[in-house]
């Protein structure tokens, strides 16, 4: 079957789609709709996560435009292209495979004679090896000391995906050298902003010859991570560390300054064909995750990622939730004319993963024309937002609620907490209580209530869908991540975006570094750099 990429406007079956008529949630929700309006993902190891989309706007006949709109799009198709190793990246002309990372489903994918599957199972094989050595002692600074502390240095896909998988695992229990254990085996930080507070931050409190340091920048010359380097290094020095680059690892591609240079204590590499914002499932996740929990608790997450893209492959928009989910938000978005969407975990352990979808979603899809550069006349990727419950309904669900702008909202839960302690009080336990607001306020938000107090008066009408699994684990939270990666996936081929490419973030640095450097300046930024840069 030959593959056709069009512009969204240009499927009859999007305009069909505006013909049917609008569902009122208020009729619409019933108790059978919440128990038939749902599907999921069988992650293994008898671990599932469900997808219950019984509070979102839509119909039997809308559903049925929506498989029409996949079908029409291709969406599948274009799927197993990206899987395949096509040129999907069509602003940088290259092949998209953070997939293959967690997995084959699609045969081989070989350039320049290398299979890259391979390649990056043994570099996932060489990080767990460092991860071993480090956490048995094998492997120390050059004074002898164990490591005790690790900080990863990067930004962007270098620290928010990371960072996010890193603290939602804090409170699972894994084994690792035959005992059971909770949270990670070294004290764990980041430096991201180039702002000095942040490394000082970071740094403080940490013995400087027992800390290791995760270099991340794939060309090696990102300026922030260059920077926070130089700042770790003079950190290092002025503690009488000799060699500072001994106690760094790098995470970079073959060819950059950071792999040619033999200071460092050992390099693994990632390549062009694995984007920053999806590069978690590589070394540059993978490589503190398992300095944190170990090699196997990195591999569980990789095999529930695995099996989530395994089931985005089905061609049923009701049997595969990451399409479901996608085609729901273009249906949100350019029929409903949604602009934001809020993502609402209710769970603490997820308190940056909100952080990292923002990135994901919109370095993705905030495109204006589509993968030809040619402009598109319809609205792309909306503004995400989020912050776990139940702090959130004490910060912006006011808005939420009462607003004049209706925010659809993507709730994530589940039925037990990580630690296993919930004691009771007040006659219910913390968890009950939490989901006990979680299951409110999808009922809430879709329902309304009529007061004639105008203050008091709730429209409803504010449409949800609901993530749920047993407790976060690790497959699971591999499962979380792969749906939200092919979700917005499906809405960049749905839109006719490259969700690849991020040019976006490029003009900013372009000009900080002419007023950091000697060149001349347009008389604003010039202005601008007078009042405000000091040496």
């Amino acid at each position: 079957m030959s593959v056709r990429f069009r512009n969204l406007d240009k499927a009859s079956s999007y305009h069909l789609l505006h013909g049917e008529p609008r569902v009122r949630l208020r009729e619409a929700l019933t108790a059978q709709r919440v128990h038939d309006y749902q599907c999921g993902y069988d992650l293994g190891a008898g671990e599932q996560l469900a997808y219950n989309y019984a509070a979102k706007q839509v119909s039997e006949p809308i559903l049925g435009r929506l498989q029409a709109l996949a079908n029409e799009q291709q969406l599948i198709e274009k799927y197993r292209l990206i899987l395949g190793g096509e040129i999907m990246n069509t602003g940088e002309g290259r092949m998209v495979l953070h997939h293959l990372c967690r997995g084959d489903l699609a045969g081989p994918v070989v350039h320049e004679g290398r299979n890259l599957r391979e390649f990056y199972e043994a570099q996932r094989a060489r990080f767990g090896e460092l991860a071993e050595g480090v956490l048995d002692g094998r492997i120390t600074a050059p004074s002898g000391d164990r490591f005790t502390s690790v900080v990863q240095i990067g930004i962007g896909g270098s620290d928010l995906g990371p960072r996010a998988l890193l603290l939602a695992l804090a409170g699972c229990e894994y084994e690792y050298g035959g005992l059971a254990r909770r949270g990670p085996m070294l004290d764990v930080r980041f430096i991201s902003n180039v702002d000095p507070d942040d490394a000082a931050a970071a740094l403080c409190g940490l013995e400087p010859e027992s800390t290791l340091f995760i270099l991340v920048s794939k060309s090696g010359t990102t300026q922030e991570t260059l920077t926070n380097e130089a700042f770790a290094i003079n950190w290092l020095t002025h503690a009488g560390v000799r060699e500072p680059r001994r106690q760094i690892v790098c995470v970079t591609s073959q060819t950059s300054p950071l792999a040619k240079s033999s200071h460092y204590l050992d390099s693994f590499f990632i390549d062009d064909y694995i984007g920053g914002r999806y590069s978690s499932s590589s070394a540059v996740g993978g490589t503190v995750l398992c300095l944190a929990y170990g090699p196997q608790v990195f591999a569980e997450l990789l095999s529930g990622a695995h099996e989530a893209d395994r089931a985005a492959l089905a061609p049923t928009v009701t049997e595969n939730p990451a399409l479901l989910d996608a085609l729901i938000g273009v249906y949100e978005r350019n029929v409903l004319g949604c602009g934001s969407t809020a993502v609402l975990p209710y769970s603490q352990a997820l308190v940056r993963f909100p952080a990292h979808l923002q990135q994901l979603d919109m370095e993705s899809n905030g495109k204006r024309v589509n993968r030809d550069g040619e402009e598109v006349a319809y609205s792309t990727g909306p503004v995400i937002f989020g912050e776990p419950g139940t702090n959130g309904q004490h910060s912006f669900y006011q808005l939420l609620h009462q607003g004049t702008d209706v925010v659809p909202l993507q709730f994530v839960g589940f039925a037990r907490p990580q630690h296993g302690v919930d004691l009771p009080y007040d006659g219910s336990t913390s968890q009950m209580k939490l989901n006990a607001n979680l299951v409110a306020q999808i009922v809430a938000f879709a329902l309304g209530r009529t007061d004639q107090d105008a203050n008091k008066h709730f429209p409803g009408e504010r449409p949800s869908s609901l993530l749920w699994a047993d407790t976060l684990g690790p497959r699971t939270l591999g499962g979380l991540l792969a749906h939200f990666e092919n979700k917005v996936m499906f809405q960049g081929l749905a839109w006719n975006l490259n969700s690849f490419d991020q040019e976006g973030v490029q003009l900013g640095k372009v000009l900080a570094n002419r007023v950091l450097g000697s060149g001349e300046l347009d008389e604003v930024l010039a202005a601008y750099a007078r009042l405000y840069v000091r040496a």
